[in-house]
């Protein structure tokens, strides 16, 4: 019903004279809109001013609050404080209410001219100029169920709202067949395009450095993850031949004390870039490692590049 009535404008969605792009999904976590936001900050921070706004999930704080490198994961959200470290130049906020989170971050200087909404599919108060809705390979939306027979926040119907449409964290040796096949059947529920992505690894990092994954043989090591759906994580160091326990928490969980205490007994941690926002500081023992992804197109990389770049510059 609230879908209908705002398609029908009985709601009120803001639509802004400047460019605001949405990362989103139907369903409830773990499509990678992270490291989706980090390629388009990456593909537009070299030529416009930049400012991304979500919501802070498992933040203990409400309201509009300003992200920078300094700021504490459970004041602001892991995602966010990530986003701050990352691009420092970027204008990086959280704020529930997204219509008043854009209106502040417009009266930063340098005035972004661009601003990116992290996680915004459900939110129709807010209307992005380019919405770019995400599906995971091994959970797409067309196969699932609104909750809670399902996974899905909204019906597949949701989809058409889309300017583009990506799978993500599909096999890296996925076939052209396999991917026309998926594409058809998006094409019921939307006319966007559909591309196709893949979760590229990056190099094992502690606090300060890369890290040579032969410096691990010798220790004990425990896997931490507190994300939606870690198996391909876990999947990719099992494949580097890591033997190792898995330790699972919640996605966004924020660590007691008590929790924290416990990890510092391990000998060695590794942990996503995402959980290592909530952990950087507060082990004093334990060796800390993380393992940063980056989102990776399987094709069409340049023509949605150039779906953005015209957007932004129209």
């Amino acid at each position: 019903m609230r879908n209908y009535l705002f398609d029908k404008q009985i709601f009120e969605s803001r639509s802004y004279d400047f460019p605001v792009i949405g990362i989103g999904n139907l369903s409830v976590g773990g499509t990678g809109k992270t490291p989706m936001t980090e390629y388009v900050l990456n593909l537009l921070r070299n030529k416009h001013t930049l400012a991304t706004l979500s919501r802070g999930y498992g933040r203990t704080t409400s309201g509009y609050r300003d992200v920078t490198s300094d700021s504490k994961a459970v004041e602001v959200g892991d995602e966010p404080l990530q986003f701050a470290m990352k691009f420092p130049e970027v204008h990086v906020a959280v704020c529930e209410r997204r219509v008043a989170g854009i209106d502040k971050l417009r009266l930063k200087k340098p005035e972004p001219e661009v601003v990116i909404l992290d996680d915004v599919f459900q939110h129709r108060k807010v209307k992005p100029g380019f919405l770019i809705m995400l599906t995971a390979f091994n959970d797409l939306f067309y196969e699932d169920l609104v909750l809670p027979a399902g996974n899905l926040r909204e019906s597949r119907s949701g989809a058409e709202r889309a300017h583009a449409i990506i799978v993500t964290k599909c096999p890296a040796d996925l076939s052209l067949e396999a991917q026309k096949r998926i594409a058809e059947k998006i094409s019921a529920y939307a006319e966007a395009k559909v591309f196709f992505s893949t979760i590229a690894y990056g190099e094992l990092y502690d606090d300060t450095q890369k890290i040579d994954w032969l410096q691990l043989t010798d220790q004990k090591i425990s896997v931490v993850t507190g994300i939606a759906k870690p198996e391909p994580f876990l999947a990719y160091l099992t494949a580097k031949g890591l033997h190792y326990d898995h330790i699972a928490y919640g996605d966004h969980h924020n660590f007691s004390e008590r929790e924290l205490a416990a990890l510092d007994k391990k000998e060695c941690i590794i942990t996503t870039e995402k959980d290592y926002m909530r952990l950087k500081g507060k082990l004093k023992k334990a060796h800390l490692y993380y393992l940063p992804i980056a989102f990776q197109f399987l094709k069409d990389a340049e023509v949605f590049n150039e779906s953005i770049l015209e957007f932004v510059e129209s």
